[in-house]
């Protein structure tokens, strides 16, 4: 017999202020109101004086003043100051009132103490019952060895009697550290990260937390790293794990699937891209984890496979886990997911409902690599940005940045209204599967700045789709805004009809080819990112351009070619401001501004392909 402890799952509670307190979060404690109070005092004053005739007379004066308190709390007032002033003996009853009042109180003392020993008497039976079930999860002889692990909480070793408890201790092949790894385990959260500094037993915890419903025939648990190396560690650790925890258990390499003696399975899987997460279509599974989510450049994963969670058994609680470094691809939309919206260890709603919790990682918490202290020596001698990311778990800084010059308050800006003379164009990128991304910008003709005032970045866009969409957000501008296209929109693909790009030009848009020379494009986005002499940068970027933003904020460079981004990360409207620049956008001239004025019949390109 080995048994793999786990921390029982923590009950979402929260604590109530009782009437005339408020709750103090900080201090953890209820602080007194002065003015709730002072009503309250008068009105139970009122009520044992007699001058207020009764609780609900009482009730409805504390309501008139814009509170509310329910009757059993203000009996319970009253009560309380009635034996602290003696009120309750005050009454003079005749000697017949009195005889009547010792036995009903004589009657209702007997059926207290009824009511408190059946209470004890259930709750003997439930303890009963609940050592029974955690004595059912062990053998009968626990000196022999069974062919099946067990799972069992803190709480349950403790209903077991002191002799069994003993022998089940030593059993014990997994305890969880005390701290972050503990309260992940027992955390309630349908969705958790555990993530922050390198070496605080993240992994370790992402192979334990599904055994605990391995017991049960209808588990089915996926564990995810971004690539087949990176999952080898982890099937590794496994092999050490499982079969102790559960003897009886066999793994098949080929589809890389735990089988349990109960008939329950813990699957291995990798996400190398996006579309690697239909290999799961179809699929059911009660329990997903994704070790090191960072890695992932997209939450597109995330969102496909946080559909295929669900259970048939109603025993089991179906959970999404999560564990990460900051820094990597994904950082920036891990970290909006489950770090920003609120306080490290503070369960929250997000926008899809589900409760989630951040659960900060600390190398301190894992007393098998912090005791002799060399692994946080190895941690110090990185570089400084990796440093702060795997040793202090530090998620504000950024690993390989392409764009290190960036800056929200230098190149981020409030919206203002565009002077209608100052040059505008427009650059896009399309895609279908993945996003089409388009932005627009103008030329500040005081110093050549670059602003770029709109975005539309959305997937699943025909040609037609796209050119209706620019042409609706284009209504507002004064004139035809020139653009730039992505060369793959005009390239045919076996059809015989308009391609993207000529379907663009039919519905009324001058484009032309883009310039896609990525190693140019990207040396001219850097100088459009310098300071000029004036102070102002030569790209400024309205604050209603949040994917751009994002983008030029967390963009990695390409491990390969340094000289280029990473195109595994969310890139598109990088890819379409890129094009814009290449463009060459100038300053307009008032002769260039009346050229480019809208006529009022409609626009018929004389070149089909470029719409000029």
């Amino acid at each position: 017999m080995n048994i793999v402890k786990l921390p029982k799952t923590k009950p979402r509670t929260q604590g109530v202020a009782p009437f005339a307190y408020d709750a103090d979060v900080e201090n953890k404690q209820f602080v007194r109101n002065e003015s709730k109070y002072k009503i309250l005092k008068e009105v139970v004053e009122g009520i044992v004086s007699g001058a207020i005739k009764s609780i609900r007379e009482g009730r409805l004066f504390i309501e008139a003043k814009g509170y509310s308190i329910s009757v059993q709390a203000l009996s319970k007032y009253v009560k309380d100051e009635r034996e602290a002033t003696g009120a309750a003996n005050k009454y003079n009853y005749s000697s017949k009132q009195k005889a009547k009042i010792a036995a009903r109180q004589s009657i209702r003392a007997k059926q207290k103490r009824v009511e408190k020993l059946d209470k004890q008497l259930k709750s003997a039976k439930t303890s009963l019952n609940a050592q029974a079930k955690v004595q059912s999860k062990l053998d009968e002889n626990l000196d022999i060895e069974s062919t099946t692990g067990k799972v069992i909480t803190e709480d349950e070793l403790d209903l077991l009697a002191p002799t069994v408890k003993e022998v089940a201790e030593d059993k014990v092949i997994f305890k969880p550290n005390e701290g972050p790894q503990t309260d992940f385990l027992a955390a309630p959260e349908t969705d958790v990260l555990y993530g922050g500094a390198a070496g605080g037993g993240k992994s370790y915890a992402m192979l334990v937390d599904p055994l605990r419903f391995a017991h049960r025939a209808a588990h089915r648990a996926l564990i995810l790293r971004r690539s087949m190396p990176e999952l080898r560690e982890l099937i590794d650790k496994s092999r050490e794990l499982y079969p102790k925890a559960f003897p009886g258990c066999k793994f098949r390499e080929v589809e890389k699937i735990w089988t349990f003696p109960s008939g329950s399975k813990i699957e291995f899987g990798f996400l190398e891209r996006d579309a690697d997460v239909y290999r799961y279509q179809g699929q059911a599974y009660s329990w997903i984890g994704f070790d090191e989510i960072t890695h992932l450049a997209t939450e597109f994963s995330w969102n496909y496979l946080s559909s295929r969670l669900r259970t048939t058994d109603d025993q089991i609680t179906p959970y999404m886990r999560c564990t990460a470094n900051p820094g990597g691809v994904g950082s920036t939309w891990v970290k909006k997911r489950y770090v920003l919206p609120s306080e490290p260890n503070e369960s929250f709603k997000g926008d899809d409902g589900l409760t989630r919790r951040f659960i900060p990682a600390r190398l301190e918490d894992n007393p098998y690599l912090a005791k002799d202290g060399r692994y946080e020596q190895m941690l110090n001698a990185l570089p400084d940005v990796q440093r702060k990311q795997l040793l202090e778990g530090n998620w504000d800084v950024t690993e390989g940045a392409a764009f290190t010059e960036f800056d929200l308050d230098t190149h981020v800006i409030t919206p203002f209204e565009i002077p209608i003379g100052w040059e505008r164009i427009k650059g896009i990128d399309y895609g279908y599967a993945s996003e089409s991304a388009c932005v627009w910008g103008c030329v500040d003709p005081t110093d050549g700045t670059l602003i770029i005032y709109r975005e539309l970045y959305r997937k699943g866009l025909t040609g037609v789709d796209l050119a209706e969409m620019i042409t609706n957000m284009e209504l507002a501008d004064p004139y035809s805004v020139q653009g730039v296209l992505d060369t793959a929109a005009w390239n045919r693909t076996g059809t015989t009809g308009p391609t993207v790009g000529e379907t663009l030009v039919r519905a009324g848009h001058k484009l032309r080819r883009a310039d896609k020379n990525r190693i140019q494009g990207k040396i001219q986005v850097h100088e459009y990112l310098k300071i000029q002499n004036s102070g102002r940068p030569k790209i400024q970027i309205f604050n209603t351009c949040p994917n751009l933003i994002r983008e030029l904020q967390s963009i990695p460079l390409d491990k390969t070619n340094p000289e280029d981004v990473d195109t595994h990360a969310p890139d598109h409207a990088y890819d379409a401001l890129r094009y814009l620049i290449m463009s060459r956008p100038r300053v307009n001239d008032i002769f260039n501004q009346f050229r480019h004025m809208r006529m009022e019949q409609a626009y018929t390109p004389v070149d089909a392909e470029f719409g000029y």
